[in-house]
Parts: structure tokens; sequence; C-alpha cells
């Protein structure tokens, strides 16, 4: 994601040294110490669970990671509960648009 000052790839020891010094001026002092965005990992965490709970479909979302939507499913299952209701009145109000009911 980030070049170093050869062109290269930026080592994992800078990676997280630099992700520890940024979390303590992103972060509001009392969530620092927390553990809110503690690796740099957890970027990608974040970015997918956002995704999914704004509504792009998990195909969309694994064909962005590179990931199977199964491996999507199973790994963040929890923070897409909910949605079945979601999917659920929009197939009812489609369904009453077009004359039908469910």
């Amino acid at each position: 994601m980030f070049g170093n000052e050869r062109g290269g790839v930026v080592g994992s020891t800078t990676n997280w040294r630099v992700w520890e010094e940024g979390r303590g001026y992103a972060l509001p002092p009392e969530r620092v110490a927390s553990p809110l965005a503690g690796r740099p990992y957890d970027r990608r965490h974040a970015c997918i669970t956002r995704w999914l709970n704004v509504g792009v479909p998990i195909a969309e979302v694994a064909r962005r990671v590179g990931n199977s939507p199964e491996v999507v499913h199973r790994r963040y299952h929890g923070c897409i509960d909910g949605h079945e209701e979601a999917a659920n009145a929009k197939s009812a109000t489609a369904l009453e648009e077009e004359g039908d009911s469910l």
C-alpha cells in the first residue's frame, strides 16, 4: 500500500511503528488505549464491515477484497444480521407494486 524511501515495500515493523504513532493523533485520548484500530489489518475489517452494513452485496464485497462470497459471509455473518428483514421488505414492496403479495 505504501512505498518506502527507495520505492520498495514498507517493512512490517515500520508499518506497526507508524500505525501506533498515528493512532495517538487520530483517536481521542480516551480511545488510544482501547483496542479500536489496534492493528493495521483492522482497516480491512472496518471497510468490509461498513460495506456490508450499508448494503453492498456480499458477492461485490468479496470481489473487492479478493475472497469468495462464502468466506466473506462466514467471517462477517455477525455484522449483517438484520439485512434479511430489509431484503424481505424490499421484496414485499416490489411484489405489491406489481400487484402481487407474499
